[in-house]
């Protein structure tokens, strides 16, 4: 008898059919099938179009008449004078915005979570999010007019009259630090949120063992920060080769296109404005190959160093 009951007991409960499961939480299974409904619509669908890169594309013809011509579009690009110099810039202008952008929402949200005063907390936080609100032509616009050579309020400060809108060695700096300053108070909406889940208990224990600030923060913020800084390292490589198109269209010159002549930048020249429908979707699908290639590597290796290392 004592046997039988054992076995009843750890005995695991059957699990319910995908159908019953359905049926018992159908509203649920309703919401989701909004947003896998346009996801379908306008992202896989329209991925039928990427043949165009493999065909000389004629709007007259259609997609499925117009000429096969495999992998000629796509030799052109490479074989281009200008294709080195455009994926150096797009690699070097990525690289470096995830490097310097990277940690400073990080940086903010550690250091606004030590805030005690709610109120000047809040204000913090506000003032921080108010960039990104500011929509990309008009940071470019405040940007030419800080910068501009003639009563620009940076040359002014400095009493120098560059023109830094056509210094080519400074568009790196300016695209950065525009970014920076734009998008590093949003983007510590998702460690702010981190930290607010940590027990208040954990500080109080840490404050009577005699723990400093900066020791609370390193043995309770940024272990709990940890998913989240990985996931956000990965999302940010995913698109390491996708430059802001609108931002560096608007800065560009004639004169700083040695480095902000990037890709994104060349696919709207070329399949917009000359209409080389063909050319420029096999540019921009070499670019989001390479993307999908970091966002793997990235993935396997943060995935690694995540279980390794410790910051205690």
């Amino acid at each position: 008898m004592k046997k039988s009951k054992t076995t009843a007991l750890t005995k695991h409960p059957k699990k319910q059919t995908l159908r019953k499961r359905m049926g018992q939480y159908w509203q649920l299974y309703l919401m989701l099938l909004v947003p896998v409904v346009l996801t379908i619509i306008y992202k896989y669908i329209p991925m039928y179009g990427i043949q165009i890169a493999f065909r000389d594309y004629k709007s007259v013809r259609g997609i499925w008449d117009s000429e096969w011509v495999g992998l000629k579009w796509f030799l052109r690009f490479f074989s281009s004078p200008n294709c080195l110099r455009m994926i150096k810039n797009t690699i070097l202008l990525s690289l470096y915005s995830l490097l310097w952008s990277f940690p400073i929402p990080i940086i903010l949200a550690l250091a606004i979570n030590q805030l005690r005063f709610k109120k000047f907390k809040r204000t913090v936080q506000t003032i921080l999010y108010a960039p990104h609100f500011i929509s990309i032509m008009v940071v470019c616009g405040m940007l030419r007019i800080f910068l501009s050579p003639s009563g620009g309020l940076i040359n002014l400060i400095a009493g120098t009259g560059i023109d830094f809108m056509s210094e080519a060695s400074a568009f790196r700096s300016i695209y950065i630090a525009s970014g920076i300053w734009q998008d590093a108070g949003w983007g510590i909406i998702v460690y702010m949120a981190s930290l607010a889940n940590i027990d208040t208990a954990q500080y109080e224990a840490a404050k009577i063992d005699g723990a400093s600030m900066f020791q609370r923060i390193r043995y309770i913020d940024i272990p709990e920060l940890v998913p989240q800084i990985v996931l956000m390292l990965i999302m940010s490589a995913g698109n390491l080769m996708n430059v802001g198109f609108e931002k560096v269209f608007l800065l560009q010159t004639d004169l700083n296109k040695a480095a902000s002549d990037v890709i994104a930048v060349y696919v709207y020249q070329q399949g917009i404005e000359h209409a080389k429908y063909s050319y420029s979707t096999a540019v921009g699908l070499f670019n989001t190959i390479v993307n999908v290639l970091l966002l793997i590597i990235v993935n396997k290796i943060t995935s690694k160093i995540s279980e390794d290392v410790s910051f205690i």
